[in-house]
């Protein structure tokens, strides 16, 4: 399984607020500085890197001078602001160092569970790795209601994993990885290299929240590499201390603990996509395109020739034949109005037609399935 890693070419890594803020004292700038050089490392070998990092409202109280840190929201906000300005400097100037462009993107769950939202981002994120940009991701912790939780962090890394597809989740921590027991009470405790994610045991490994190893966030994840595991996405979880972690991670080096998914990515999207009961409607397809589907190529505008129901971008529909019969199911890059207008159009039709260009692709093949 840690062969997997090493074929990975999209990676999500989350370092924890312990290494980013030295335990709480304020910005680690080594540490930031060595996590650079290990991500340009990986650049430089045609991999895709983003960093879901932790630590603006640490950060941000050593820039306010504040040694407790504080109880009320508008406080722990403040930080949060003052302290992502700080962040995104210090990452800003090391990644130039290995000249190498960053971008800051600040989420909430809402931008998650929002259909429009979540779409945008990872057009967004898309993007910005195509250009070589390496986005640094955090919690938007200045405009968020609940209050601000420790590790959950793991949680967006989690979720950012399946937003952009990727092959893998590593979480850099303070500890070395999942033991059987909490090894600073237990003596007899041991690693666990390697084990599927789904594993229940695990959890009550972890201790529970609150309590055990889980002080250090052991339990988010724990549930992390469960939520990431559901697009496919292995994680690793290893020791930020030790060095050159990130590098002999990514290489296959029997670290930390891995917690793989049953499936590739794509498998597992593409069982996801065949196991929809509730689609939001269908696209009529010509010979041609039918052709085409089936010899794994994606579905282009040009061979629609019609469009049934009321869907959003981003919505599951089915691809059916003239007379109905369903052929393949994705998930369609454009609405059902905007559908219609580009529908039997060549792509580079759609610019005008629209006054945009999205994708090339109505449905790209990795969203596609045949029935």
């Amino acid at each position: 399984m840690r062969e997997r890693i090493t074929r990975s070419k999209r990676l999500v890594v989350k370092v924890g607020s312990a290494l980013v803020t030295d335990n709480g004292a304020g910005l680690a700038l080594s540490f930031i500085a060595d996590c650079a050089r290990q991500i340009a490392c990986l650049r430089s070998e045609s991999r895709e890197v983003l960093l879901v990092s932790s630590g603006a409202i640490a950060a941000g109280m050593q820039r306010l001078g504040w040694n407790k840190r504080p109880q009320a929201m508008h406080d722990l906000q403040a930080a949060a602001a003052v302290g992502q300005m700080g962040m995104a400097q210090a990452y800003e100037t090391t990644f130039a160092q290995h000249g190498l462009k960053a971008a800051q993107i600040l989420l909430t769950h809402e931008d998650l569970s929002d259909r429009k939202r979540y779409l945008n981002a990872r057009s967004t994120l898309q993007a910005l790795l195509g250009y070589g940009v390496v986005p640094i991701i955090n919690e938007n912790d200045t405009v968020v209601t609940d209050e601000i939780k420790f590790g959950d962090n793991d949680t967006l890394g989690a979720l950012v994993a399946n937003l952009v597809e990727a092959d893998a989740l590593v979480i850099l921590t303070d500890q070395q990885g999942l033991y059987t027991a909490d090894p600073r009470r237990e003596p007899t405790a041991t690693l666990i290299s390697a084990g599927r994610a789904d594993d229940r045991r695990y959890e009550a490994m972890a201790g529970g929240a609150g309590s055990g190893i889980s002080k250090g966030g052991m339990i988010t994840k724990i549930r992390a590499a469960q939520r990431a595991a559901r697009s496919g996405a292995d994680t690793l979880i290893v020791s930020g201390r030790e060095p050159d972690s990130l590098l002999r991670a990514a290489k296959g080096e029997e670290i930390g603990t891995l917690l793989y998914s049953g499936e590739s990515p794509l498998a597992a999207r593409k069982q996801w996509l065949a196991d929809h009961l509730q689609l939001a409607g269908s696209v009529i397809l010509d010979e041609g395109a039918i052709a085409a589907l089936t010899t794994g190529r994606s579905l282009l505008a040009v061979g629609v020739k019609g469009v049934e129901g009321d869907f959003e971008r981003g919505a599951a529909v089915a691809c059916r034949s003239r007379d109905g019969h369903e052929i393949a199911r994705g998930l369609i890059n454009y609405s059902s109005s905007e559908t219609r207008r580009i529908a039997g159009h060549a792509t580079t039709e759609i610019e005008s037609l629209l006054g945009y260009l999205d994708e090339a692709e109505l449905i790209h093949r990795d969203n596609l399935i045949l029935l």
